[in-house]
């Protein structure tokens, strides 16, 4: 993901409704304002690569964004945990995050040097569950937790795909 495509992340949280944000299991309270946002943005890309807290792919389908995934908690060589998302509706529950999600884990193993990749969707929400299931990730465990800064807590399951 490039710096200027951070702003479909930015939009695509602002622009959900409460609903879907609800499904996420993300707090709108908890969202930085696009500005603040931007800035947070523009401060991780002026990172190396190593000392970066969080690293971000963009999904296309020829030209068009159709969603992303991103990493945080990254310790560099060993493990991150990864978000998915499908940006475009219409595509949600079609089964294109699969092939989107297999990419991504590439990516990550091999820039961020990792041996695990977790994952921790909201228990409930069963369209990333099913979808870290066939690209390969092991279930490990459904616990309460807060997964990330935009989150409330919640129930999630934990997933894992381990290499090397």
């Amino acid at each position: 993901m490039t710096l200027s495509e951070t702003d479909r992340i930015i939009d695509y949280f602002h622009n959900a409704t409460a609903e879907h944000l609800e499904m996420l299991g993300v707090d709108p309270s908890r969202l930085p304002s696009a500005p603040e946002w931007r800035r947070r943005y523009a401060q991780v890309f002026e990172l190396p690569i190593e000392q970066r807290p969080t690293f971000m792919v963009s999904w296309f389908e020829g030209v068009h964004f159709i969603g992303f995934s991103t990493t945080d908690k990254i310790r560099f060589g060993e493990q991150a945990n990864m978000h998915l998302h499908i940006a475009e509706p219409a595509l949600r529950n079609s089964g294109i995050g699969v092939t989107c999600v297999k990419l991504s884990v590439d990516i990550y193993f091999e820039t961020l040097k990792l041996k695990q990749l977790f994952s921790e969707p909201n228990a409930f929400n069963v369209a990333p569950n099913r979808t870290l299931q066939k690209a390969g990730f092991k279930y490990l465990k459904t616990h309460m937790t807060v997964p990330g800064p935009l989150n409330f807590h919640q129930a999630v399951n934990r997933w894992v795909i381990q290499r090397g």
